[in-house]
């Protein structure tokens, strides 16, 4: 992998973004190694986890305008059509993924920590959807920062151009907390600890479940969890679990 590296201890997969030259923007390349990295991680289901991490400079500067200006209509398709794929990716594997947020993450960078199902910032970070001042809306960052803070703050970034503290993006539900620069290594990964405790089977089953009804109504929302979770209880790690905690012992997953 040329714009990718990779890492795994204790459960947990590191993806790192290595394209400084280009402030770690989404190229067709990286998009492409991403998403079969992803795929990889998830057919060997050796990590519960996966972090997403950018460089000391910054986390993600979206795509490359440069890349964009070069390619034909048809290919700047082919492009957003694959990093649309990356996010169903993200989306579709059992494990949990976590941005590590160290510096900036503008347009496609913050999709990136907006599509993740955790994000931890430090206290440098920041956050924008600044394709407007370019004449290029940023219509695909739209989507999942949409559904992760409030409309009003959303239309805020999405049309100023204006960026978002680490602090605003805790506030407005982008990521799930903000510490200082010197302790993110480690609060990162005692949130990804936490999850790698539990069962992957049980965790994909989770994550699947989670997505599948926070679009639904309500009822339909419950009917479908009732099923789900009904199933859930017959699963051989559930029923492990449920012997551990009567046996007070830590579970054994299959």
């Amino acid at each position: 992998m040329e714009f990718l590296s990779w890492r795994s201890k204790d459960e947990i997969a590191y993806i790192r973004l290595e394209n400084p030259q280009e402030f770690n923007t989404l190229t067709l390349q990286l998009l492409e190694e991403m998403e079969d990295l992803l795929k990889d991680i998830a057919e060997k289901r050796e990590a519960k986890v996966v972090v997403m991490e950018g460089s000391n400079r910054v986390f993600c500067a979206g795509h490359s305008l440069r890349e964009i200006e070069a390619k034909t209509e048809q290919e700047v398709l082919t492009l957003f059509q694959t990093c649309q794929r990356v996010m169903k990716t993200m989306r579709e594997i059992p494990q949990l993924i976590i941005s590590k947020v160290e510096k900036a993450a503008v347009a496609a960078g913050c999709q990136l920590v907006a599509a993740s199902d955790l994000a931890v910032a430090s206290d440098q970070a920041k956050f924008a959807t600044p394709g407007i001042n370019s004449g290029l809306f940023c219509s695909t960052p739209a989507v999942f920062l949409s559904r992760n803070i409030g409309r009003k703050k959303a239309v805020e970034l999405l049309f100023t151009g204006n960026f978002m503290s680490a602090q605003e993006a805790l506030q407005y539900g982008l990521v799930n907390k903000v510490v200082p620069l010197e302790v993110l290594d480690e609060e990162t990964d005692q949130l990804a600890r936490a999850v790698t405790k539990q069962s992957l089977n049980i965790i994909e089953l989770g994550k699947r479940q989670f997505y599948q009804q926070i679009q639904m109504e309500d009822f339909q929302a419950l009917n479908y969890a009732t099923e789900v979770i009904s199933l859930n209880s017959k699963h051989p790690d559930a029923k492990e679990g449920i012997r551990s905690f009567f046996e007070k012992r830590p579970p054994v997953w299959t």
